[in-house]
């Protein structure tokens, strides 16, 4: 999305009005923002959810396991 845009967008009324929780630029957030009574702005943490936390903190273990156990890991990160 064209951050630029959409503030100008809602700062018109073009938009009616967002929740946001990621930004071009984190942790920076656009200051116009701020003023904007159709905003809502909210600290990056939408995947934090007891669900998604067990998913992470099983392919860690998994990914532990494997190294240890000399075996390919679950979820390798190519480093280019």
């Amino acid at each position: 999305i064209d951050e630029k845009e959409m503030v100008k967008c809602l700062i018109q009324g073009v938009i009616g009005g967002a929740g946001l929780d990621v930004f071009e630029n984190e942790p920076e957030v656009p200051e116009e923002l701020f003023g904007l009574d159709n905003v809502v702005l909210s600290p990056h943490v939408a995947v934090a959810t007891p669900g998604s936390l067990n998913n992470v903190t099983e392919i860690a273990l998994a990914n532990l396991n494997a190294f240890f156990s000399n075996q390919p890991l679950v979820s390798p990160v190519q480093l280019d």
